[in-house]
């Protein structure tokens, strides 16, 4: 029987490789047979022990780092799910252009990647908060007050870098 920790490292790889568009075949044709599907099912499915080794080189093939595969040891269905970062892309606007360019250019990139030019709202991940918060030079928790501060963001998103 499967341990807690094997489901929830097989959920990670599974949710890695899906993100990457890619069927247990797929990753097989990739790998040109490296990888066979059966064996990386077991693993998603934790049915199958991996070694530490044969997790780094799945991570490799990946192209993403051995932490990306790991569970966060965060209890399954935690009691509350992390609050939304939603930018006030309109509130954004008024704030002068010499604070907020940074903001506003990240943002922009955003919406061009999605195809999103909705021009009111634009939900953003805690890697984006983090990412924005080294552009500005800042602590997370910092930028938040800032963006907040700006009405840039909702005072709920506090609790996002303290999670």
């Amino acid at each position: 029987m499967a341990s807690d920790y094997a489901r929830a490292l097989g959920s990670r790889l599974r949710a890695i490789r899906t993100q990457q568009g890619l069927s247990l075949h797929g990753v097989e044709e990739k790998s040109q047979g490296r990888w066979k599907a059966v064996v990386v099912g077991s693993y998603e499915r934790g049915d199958r022990a991996v070694t530490v080794q044969r997790l780094a080189e799945l991570a490799d093939f990946y192209g993403v780092p051995v932490q990306a595969l790991l569970p966060d040891g965060a209890p399954v269905g935690s009691a509350e799910p992390p609050p939304r970062l939603v930018l006030d892309l309109e509130r954004l606007m008024n704030v002068p252009a010499e604070k907020a360019g940074p903001l506003a250019r990240y943002a922009q990139t955003i919406q061009s990647q999605r195809g999103d030019y909705n021009g009111k709202v634009l939900s953003i991940r805690a890697d984006d908060l983090r990412s924005l918060a080294v552009i500005y030079d800042l602590p997370p928790a910092a930028l938040v007050d800032q963006l907040i501060a700006w009405q840039v963001l909702d005072p709920d998103a506090r609790r996002a870098v303290l999670d």
